[in-house]
């Protein structure tokens, strides 16, 4: 089994197409692939945690008085994700994605 995950690991390395696909998602070590990344990484759940009730009650009220049945679902769907508090999963991917970007500056 290990050779077999060591043999496709190798034919990714050597894939033309995935090491283009890599090269264009991949940050820019400037000042706007590193302002993106702290912009839709790092600054949404900076917020969360600074304004977490303040939002909550916000969505809440618009889920309450929304008088149209889609806004209602998107507001009680929003005050849900505000109650979870921060994304480690986007804080980590913020930091795997400057890691990445550091590496080959």
């Amino acid at each position: 089994m290990r050779e077999k995950i060591k043999r496709v690991h190798q034919q990714f390395k050597e894939d033309p197409k995935l090491k283009e696909a890599a090269s264009r998602i991949k940050p820019e070590w400037s000042v706007w692939g590193i302002g993106g990344v702290v912009l839709f990484f790092f600054l949404p759940e900076l917020i969360t945690a600074i304004w977490q009730e303040p939002l909550i009650h916000w969505t809440h009220q618009h889920a309450i008085t929304e008088p149209l049945a889609p806004l209602r679902q998107l507001y009680s769907m929003l005050e849900e994700m505000f109650r979870d508090g921060v994304s480690w999963f986007n804080i980590g991917m913020g930091v795997l994605l400057l890691g990445w970007a550091a590496k080959a500056r």
